[in-house]
């Protein structure tokens, strides 16, 4: 059948249009006709602008704007409006026809796996230094690692493209086992941590820290506890990265201690005013969908995780108050969430759950309208500082339980000068169980709505636990099964490639 057949390298200075006879969902996760090697790779300059077409693949589906929405996948946070028929998964209804997220997680990252495979297939044509060749096939090889452990994470053995197939019937493939990707994945990884320059990240490329952090996550999932906490260790002695002084300022590019050349920033989707994502009408940010829409509701279960600012939960702690419940708080709950008893700029403001979101959200700009569409460019966090302290703490207590570094680690995070709450209590959380439960609620409340906590929640195997214990907004428990550990495939993957073999429960 004769159809248009379209390659794009999103990059600042060119696209190119190509038509030809093959099938269309084919090309769009991997483009058979290419920019000539004749007519492009020519210079520095060619380089750089296919570098940049493959880091603006992470402005697509769950690698910029949309991440905080896989938090609703979760107990965290309910979707309004049934943003990508979230809300519906999380009844239980994860079908092959479901679409939505299911799909954005795989065509996302198939498509961002086959702008690095071309540009690993492409640039030893490029008249550059061997430096500069291993340098940006290390930022690429690490893109490729970040798309391929989603995959494995949401729906475990995948299609492993080493390379760009040739063409449609070569792509057509079976399913590689998980081990055999998480492998792949390891060994990109490596590569990008051998030639990354050991530098702080602060201009939006992937640097030494970003692929070492990115391993230790890898690590965590295999339950490779010792070598996990071996390098995470390193991460820490690497001296380029710290807890930023201001939680909040973490996730906005405006203010005191914000994005900007931010210490605790490992590696982000990088965005610029105005700047121009992926909605038909070509723009979106996180003012507009999560402060004004309100599209990402938190649950009263994500609210009571904090803990008082005495350093008891609220079940515990004297200092807790029905009547006024966020005075005497974790300071991280209202930088994270805000309840709609405040007095906020948007009088527009209404929520099902009664939260919204305040991280990530730059209310200096509210009221918000849609004159502010293409204003928002706050960088979406992939990797902190915290993350990799909370992945050592939780490494070094599976290997070997309890110790000082531990709580250490922990309270490094806790004493941020606008947090600051007391230490781990070391003669309460004394074992090995007691202290894994405690390293989960940090991680919690600390990385809420960063859409980390549905990865965590499968890797320690308790969905199916947690999620029934919360209703929706309807009164209706979440439900989570054993199968959806693993996301089903798509129909239309599986009727592209009849090779590809459905998850099972589906």
């Amino acid at each position: 059948m004769k159809i248009n057949r379209i390659f794009i390298i999103i990059v600042t200075a060119f696209c190119m249009l190509v038509s030809l006879s093959c099938d269309k969902d084919f090309l769009d996760k991997n483009p058979l006709d290419q920019i000539s090697n004749e007519t492009f790779w020519n210079s520095d300059e060619d380089v750089q602008m296919a570098l940049t077409g493959v880091y603006n693949r992470l402005k697509d589906d769950f690698y910029g704007y949309r991440r905080p929405w896989l938090d609703c996948l979760t107990d965290n946070a309910y979707a309004e409006w049934n943003y990508f028929n979230i809300p519906t998964m999380t009844l239980g209804n994860y079908t092959p026809n479901s679409g939505g997220a299911i799909s954005m997680l795989y065509d996302g990252s198939y498509r961002g796996i086959s702008s690095c495979n071309y540009f690993m297939m492409s640039i030893d044509n490029a008249p550059i230094s061997e430096d500069d060749k291993q340098k940006y096939k290390g930022e690429v090889r690490f893109i490729r690692a970040l798309m391929y452990f989603d995959l494995v994470q949401s729906f475990g053995d995948v299609i492993l493209y080493k390379e760009s197939p040739k063409n449609v019937e070569e792509s057509k493939i079976q399913k590689s086992p998980k081990t055999e990707v998480l492998d792949f994945i390891v060994e990109d990884l490596d590569f990008a941590i051998t030639n990354l320059p050991n530098i702080p990240f602060d201009n939006g490329h992937a640097v030494k820290g970003s692929a070492m952090s990115l391993k230790v996550r890898v690590l965590l999932y295999q339950q490779n506890w010792i070598e996990a906490a071996n390098l995470a260790q390193e991460v820490m002695n690497l001296g380029h990265f710290r807890i930023n002084d201001s939680f909040k300022g973490l996730f906005l590019s405006s203010g005191e201690n914000n994005q900007e050349n931010n210490p605790e920033i490992i590696f982000s989707t990088k965005y610029l005013s105005p700047d121009s994502p992926h909605l038909p009408n070509g723009v979106e940010n996180m003012d507009i969908f999560l402060g004004w829409y309100n599209c990402i509701q938190p649950y009263q279960n994500l609210v009571d995780e904090y803990e008082c600012t005495d350093g008891k939960s609220i079940a515990e702690s004297s200092l807790f108050n029905t009547d006024n419940p966020f005075a005497n708080r974790d300071p991280r709950l209202l930088y994270t969430l805000r309840h709609s008893e405040e007095i906020i700029p948007d009088p527009n403001w209404v929520g099902l759950t009664g939260y919204g979101m305040r991280k990530y959200v730059d209310y200096s700009r509210a009221p918000f309208s849609y004159s502010q569409y293409n204003l928002g460019d706050q960088d979406y966090v992939h990797i902190r500082y915290a993350d990799v302290l909370l992945m050592y703490a939780e490494a070094k207590n599976e290997a070997s339980g309890p110790d000082l570094s531990i709580y250490a680690a922990l309270d490094e995070i806790r004493k941020r000068p606008d947090v600051n709450l007391p230490p781990v209590d070391q003669s309460k959380y004394n074992t090995q169980d007691l202290l894994r439960e405690y390293i989960r609620h940090e991680r919690r409340v600390e990385l809420a709505l960063e859409g980390q906590r549905y990865f965590d929640l499968k890797r320690w195997n308790i969905a199916h636990v947690v999620m029934p214990e919360v209703e929706n907004p309807a009164g209706v428990p979440l439900a989570f099964e054993q199968k959806h550990y693993f996301l089903p495939f798509q129909q239309f993957e599986l009727d592209a490639n009849e090779k590809l073999k459905q998850n099972p429960g589906y």
